[in-house]
């Protein structure tokens, strides 16, 4: 049950980006002692921009469990959803499923949002971001429509349909988007606009709706069968959503999304070409677009616009391919352009590391060097509405205190807090882990359920509904950690230390969302100390968690060769927990 693979860390330097904070009416903003908002570094870059957003006011106090933790995660009393620039249609269906009032992350995104401009919304798990792209875009698409309506009315024209494109990494995020989607209804019970989740085993649907949630490659199965429609969707979409962005621009996503985008923009340019009839386009290599097409014609549409030396040329190339296949994948290529936008790019994350072009903020820097970047007060720091227990384990001493931590007990007030259900997750590194832990919990008598990626879909959909109606306990590995929105979790346990910073920041936030409190309980061996002082000491030098690894090719280089201690290590609890 121990860690076995090397952690991940994020070392971040002061990246030359614009920042849009949560903050007071007044030019002084006040915060919390604890924590300050900050971009990602100890401090405010001088090179950066920190714009402060007089709508979005962070009512912050460093007592949060005196006030039940919710002034760090509302905005003040006198804003409202109207007040950001939504409309009457929006802010009545947002009250009427009990959202009377914007978060801080939701006051700080919705009017860029609303404004056209491309956002990044980097901010702390629970911290309401799903609804702070949805809501606008939502509102910006019924808008669309009614115009639509007239315009049909008035001129007998028909106008094309906007699309609402979001990408999300796995069914189940998809499933709980298009969920929070169809809560957004009209006062006569109909939903505001059309959404569907299209990944897993659903098909396309015979009408496009008008939001559409899927994941890369459920998208590119679709475009790829027929080279008009590719063009007649990509031409339809106006708004691209990029749900747990780090996600997507890394790793088994990576090349998916890469190309997506490349599609994405490369209908921009075309449809910008024409607009300006620079030069004309032939209209086979229009309708024959593909992936290689658009980093081709990408090059012959800005040949003209390319005026900056080689210098400037290199500074515009984002390679984010890994190493191994560089030889065969194309670079990005000459990513600052000139041309005409006709879509709108929203990329939302609870991690977004910004160091070097291969790291996902990193990326986003370059891509989109005018987009606006909004960051949460506690983005990468250690939540203040969560209490933290730290406890150093044995192989003769782990079950005793997994065990010990399951049964903790909540005050009744928790409990009235959290709907008077109790609801513990314990994480686990491995499928294998997570089964120990749960024969350890149901031989002392406790139930439990299981999610891990051994699990049918099916199953894991089933495990989610009943651990949000019933509680309970959940034992799971990190497929659990992001894009489930199970509220009220008043207890995390890792029974397994996380494996990366990044990983214990999404563990963490099951918990302490949308302004209520919770507890983490993290046991820890000999072979997690370096990582566990390092995460330690971000929060006790009130610090975001990736500071404390400065050194960070060192430290991974001590963790390989501690590798055999920790497989050792973990045969020998092992057979603590199966014996």
């Amino acid at each position: 049950m121990i860690v076995t693979r090397s952690a991940l860390m994020l070392h971040l330097q002061n990246p030359p980006i614009r920042y849009h904070f949560f903050s007071h009416f007044s030019y002084a903003p006040t915060f919390p002692t604890l924590f300050k908002p900050r971009p990602f570094s100890p401090t405010t870059p001088r090179q950066a921009q920190t714009r402060t957003f007089v709508s979005a006011v962070a009512s912050s106090s460093s007592s949060a469990h005196g006030s039940n933790g919710r002034d760090t995660f509302f905005a003040e009393e006198n804003v409202s959803w109207s007040s950001l620039g939504l409309s009457d249609t929006i802010s009545r269906a947002l009250s009427n499923i009990g959202l009377n009032r914007p978060s801080l992350v939701q006051a700080s995104s919705v009017p860029s949002v609303l404004l056209g401009k491309d956002v990044i919304i980097a901010a702390e798990t629970g911290s309401g971001k799903t609804y702070s792209y949805l809501v606008p875009l939502i509102d910006k698409l019924r808008d669309a429509q009614e115009h639509s309506l007239h315009a049909v009315l008035d001129q007998k024209v028909t106008s094309p349909q906007n699309v609402l494109l979001v990408l999300c990494p796995n069914v189940q995020l998809c499933e709980q988007v298009v969920r929070m989607a169809n809560s957004l209804c009209r006062d006569d019970g109909e939903t505001i606009v059309s959404v569907a989740a299209i990944c897993g085993k659903q098909g396309w649907p015979i009408r496009e709706p008008d939001v559409i949630v899927t994941t890369p490659a459920a998208l590119l199965n679709y475009v790829d069968l027929d080279r008009t429609r590719r063009m007649e969707f990509m031409r339809g979409v106006k708004y691209v959503v990029f749900d747990e962005a780090d996600l997507l621009l890394c790793g088994s996503f990576q090349n998916k999304v890469i190309r997506l985008i490349n599609l994405l923009r490369f209908d921009e340019k075309l449809l910008s070409r024409s607009k300006k009839s620079v030069a004309e386009f032939p209209m086979k290599q229009e309708f024959s677009l593909s992936s290689e097409d658009a980093f081709e014609g990408e090059e012959e549409l800005q040949t003209e616009a390319i005026s900056e030396d080689d210098d400037n040329d290199k500074e515009d190339i984002v390679d984010i391919n890994n190493e191994a296949e560089n030889v065969k994948l194309r670079d990005w290529r000459r990513v600052r352009k000139n041309y005409e936008r006709s879509k709108q790019y929203v990329f939302v994350a609870a991690t977004l590391p910004v160091n070097g072009k291969k790291t996902a903020g990193g990326v986003l820097k370059y891509m989109f060097p005018d987009a606006e970047w909004v960051c949460g007060n506690y983005l990468h720091c250690h939540n203040p509405r969560l209490e933290q227990k730290w406890i150093e384990v044995m192989a003769d001493t782990q079950v005793d205190e997994l065990i010990k931590a399951v049964n903790h007990r909540f005050r009744s007030e928790d409990l009235v807090n959290a709907g008077g259900i109790h609801r513990t997750m314990v994480f686990a590194n491995t499928v294998e882990a997570v089964e120990a832990v749960a024969k350890i919990l149901l031989r002392s008598g406790i139930e439990c359920s299981r999610y891990h990626k051994n699990c049918t879909l099916e199953e894991r959909a089933q495990t989610l509904v009943d651990f949000h109606d019933k509680g309970g306990v959940l034992v799971c590995t990190d497929a659990a950690a992001r894009g489930v929105d199970i509220p009220n979790v008043l207890h995390v346990i890792q029974a397994d230390f996380a494996t990366s910073a990044v990983d214990f920041l999404h563990r963490v936030g099951r918990t302490a969302r949308a302004g209520q409190i919770g507890l983490v309980t993290s046991m820890w061996t000999e072979s997690n100390r370096e990582l566990v002082n390092a995460v330690r000491r971000a929060g006790e030098l009130d610090q975001p968690v990736e500071t404390a690894f400065s050194r960070k090719r060192s430290f991974r280089n001590k963790l390989k060769k501690r590798g055999t201690n920790k497989v050792r290590d973990s045969a020998t609890i092992k057979e603590s927990v199966l014996g």
